[in-house]
């Protein structure tokens, strides 16, 4: 890499997915020098191992990824992976960015950095042939190796689900989907209640048009209790996977590796119920913790934070222009709240207008494109198929109120 005595780089985006790659192809276009970081070995992200169906057919993340990658090859983008990026600060005029491969200076900076895997916890998951369900789908669906012959997934959440229709697409066999056992550090991903009435927030998008419907109903008229009391013992039918709110995993068994799982029967109100315990064959399990903002560059930038349960926790206070408080510094995609890979790409394409249009880069008409870019934006969102949690958009528009609060004060 190149040093910082040289000119600024017009645009530097640490983070090769979805919305990082998006970005960079609107900031080529209007004419940008724009340079794409990334710590994996090649650019995608999360997209290499996503897919699922959309408007009957389907939306394969490793096709789109090559799409993109080949895009910004077009125009000229320079990508540089397998570095880490450990520092960022701003001077007078630019920013310094810090990496394992020499420093970068730029004039706008642009943190795409995604989200990681909250970790779940249960007695045995030290055991070889237990992982991540994320990295169940980086195995199944990147490197095409089985993570095993039967497996389990412990928590049952948006992330699960999506990726459980992946593996069983796959040829994975999975036994079913269960709750983590109760406990202070597991809190309310092992409440049946709550789980169901987190999945009933998302009833549209559940897989039968029966389910919808129910779902819909029963969350307009407040049936969670309800609808728990009357969920089967064996789960419902999730993509030709159990979905089992009403079981939850005692602990992962195993001397060498991973042979079985203890499972246990829940009460409505998520009470283990005594004498219930048994035990399954498995040889393998994915734990699935939900995700969670991957914001520590923005918070060694010193960019100031927010908190929002429905976009996954702390993340980076921005404006609906994808720019945050610091001059220069730009977000966009899973580092500001939890959501698809086309959010992600719309997202990063309005950061780069945003920039662009700061630059004075739009052309004649910058307000128009700008507001083009917000429009598509919340189109994505509204029609996006997969959303982690009910209530984002509010959420958002609660983000953009205090961002504004903020920069009242600073006048």
């Amino acid at each position: 890499m190149t040093s910082t005595s040289h000119k600024p780089l017009d645009l530097l985006i640490v983070g090769a997915g979805p919305a990082g790659l998006s970005a960079a192809i609107v900031g080529a276009r209007y004419g940008l020098h724009v340079l794409v970081l990334d710590e994996f070995p090649e650019p995608g992200g999360r997209m290499l191992g996503q897919f699922h169906e959309e408007n009957g057919g389907w939306w394969v993340g490793k096709r789109e990824a090559e799409r993109l990658v080949a895009e910004c090859k077009a125009l000229g983008v320079d990508i540089c992976c397998s570095l880490s990026v450990y520092g960022i600060t701003r001077t007078d005029r630019h920013w310094i960015v810090r990496t394992t491969q020499g420093s970068k200076s730029a004039v706008n900076v642009l943190i795409a950095t995604g989200a990681a895997e909250i970790p779940c916890p249960c007695p045995g998951w030290t055991l070889p042939g237990v992982m991540s369900i994320g990295a169940a789908q980086v195995m199944t669906n990147v490197h095409y190796v089985k993570p095993g012959e039967r497996g389990l997934i412990i928590g049952a959440n948006m992330l699960a689900l999506a990726i459980a229709r992946e593996l069983a697409v796959s040829g994975v066999v999975l036994i079913g989907i269960v709750l983590p056992s109760p406990g202070p550090l597991a809190g309310a991903d092992a409440s049946p209640r709550q789980q169901l009435k987190r999945l009933l927030g998302l009833a549209s998008l559940a897989p039968s048009t029966l389910l919808r419907i129910g779902g819909k109903l029963a969350n307009s008229l407040g049936l969670a209790g309800v609808a728990l009391r009357l969920l089967p013992r064996k789960g419902l039918n999730i993509w030709g996977v159990p979905l089992q709110l009403r079981t939850a995993a005692v602990s992962i068994n195993g001397e060498q590796q991973v042979e079985s799982v203890t499972l246990a029967n829940l009460t409505h109100d998520g009470k283990m119920i005594t004498g219930s315990e048994r035990e399954v064959k498995v040889d393998f399990v994915a734990l699935a913790g939900g995700l969670y903002p991957l914001a520590e560059l923005a918070a060694v930038a010193g960019c100031p934070f927010d908190f929002a349960v429905e976009l996954g926790g702390h993340i980076p206070l921005h404006d609906e222009q994808m720019r945050t408080p610091l001059e220069g510094l730009y977000v966009a995609g899973n580092i500001t709240g939890i959501e698809s890979a086309q959010v992600a790409m719309a997202q990063g394409r309005l950061a780069a207008l945003s920039i662009c249009g700061e630059m004075n880069r739009l052309g004649e008409y910058p307000d128009k494109l700008l507001q083009d870019g917000l429009a598509d934006v919340r189109q994505v969102r509204a029609s996006a198929l997969i959303q982690f949690q009910p209530g984002i958009s509010l959420a958002r528009e609660q983000i953009y109120q205090k961002f504004r609060a903020f920069q009242e004060t600073r006048v």
